[in-house]
């Protein structure tokens, strides 16, 4: 599956450091850090009904990312939802809207991999299209990655960088196997997330999700988790093998930009996806969707 251009991004405008400009001219420095090594952090967010959905859980994890690696300069809470709120209404988005959020560490005074050559504060990035959940009524087939996601070993997934390789590498395993996304284990073989979502399962009406190890702890898994919890849903974080996905009930993937969609196909086995636990967690999630969220005034 891919994305389709949607003509209401013809002329939409990007706010970088305090300035909005038409897509086609909204543009970093080449010594800007995103370019020099993928060296930024950034949140998927999205607009519910003229309401940013948990956009405060999106803002902490943005700042704790960025003060895991080490930025300096950072812009406050006040100023990042003063430039979303500017972008949106600049834009007259209310509904249907994606906001792809990126902090670099800003740019260097001359290329290189030192953050000591970055002396001129951090770059804020406001990209915010108009796009509808993309799995929205779409089933997804997946495949199993060669490719590890990364353990804290080697990078800690709970930090939300931009420096994506390692998944992308994972998506192009499963463009070659012609199927929507891949699954990525960790290193000791057990199911982490897909390149792109957190994965769920259901086995005789409890749901299982992977321990957050290598896995993002994403906003949306952590809903799910919530959901359940609140509602008598008997839910367990272990660590999973890729056999028991082949042998679930029911199988789901959550995040931002696609919400909650159903797997039906993994590695070529067929998903039994008897249950309704799915049906009952996405109702609840969009009951949240239309009741929760900073509300958007202009």
């Amino acid at each position: 599956m891919i994305q389709n251009f949607d003509s209401r991004n013809k002329d939409i405008k990007v706010w970088i450091n305090g300035k909005l400009l038409h897509r086609d001219n909204a543009k970093v420095s080449v010594f800007d850090s995103v370019v020099q090594g993928g060296d930024a952090v950034w949140e998927g967010i999205r607009v519910y009904n003229g309401k940013i959905f948990c956009f405060d859980k999106h803002l902490n994890r943005l700042l704790e990312s960025a003060k895991s690696i080490g930025f300096v300069d950072v812009p406050s809470i006040t100023n990042i939802k003063n430039a979303v709120f500017s972008t949106l209404k600049a834009n007259g988005m209310k509904n249907d809207t994606h906001i792809r959020l990126t902090l670099t560490r800003g740019k260097k005074i001359t290329s290189g991999m030192n953050p000591k050559l970055n002396q001129f504060g951090t770059t804020l990035i406001v990209l915010a299209e108009w796009k509808p959940a993309i799995y929205q009524g779409k089933e997804l087939s997946l495949v199993t990655s060669s490719i590890r996601r990364l353990s804290p070993l080697f990078l800690d997934s709970k930090i939300h960088h931009a420096n994506l390789l390692n998944n992308i590498l994972a998506k192009i395993d499963a463009n070659n196997a012609g199927v929507d996304d891949a699954i990525m284990l960790d290193i000791d073989g057990f199911v982490a997330e897909t390149n792109s979502t957190n994965i769920f399962m259901v086995k005789n009406d409890v749901v299982y999700t992977s321990l957050p190890k290598a896995c993002l702890p994403g906003i949306t898994r952590e809903l799910v988790i919530d959901i359940c919890k609140n509602n008598n849903i008997k839910l367990i974080e272990k660590d999973i093998s890729i056999s028991e996905f082949y042998n679930a009930d029911e199988v789901f993937t959550t995040g931002t930009m696609g919400e909650l969609a159903r797997v039906i196909l993994i590695d070529n086995r067929k998903i039994r996806n008897k249950g309704k636990i799915l049906k009952s967690i996405k109702n609840h999630f969009k009951y949240l969707t239309q009741q929760e969220g900073d509300i958007l005034t202009f």
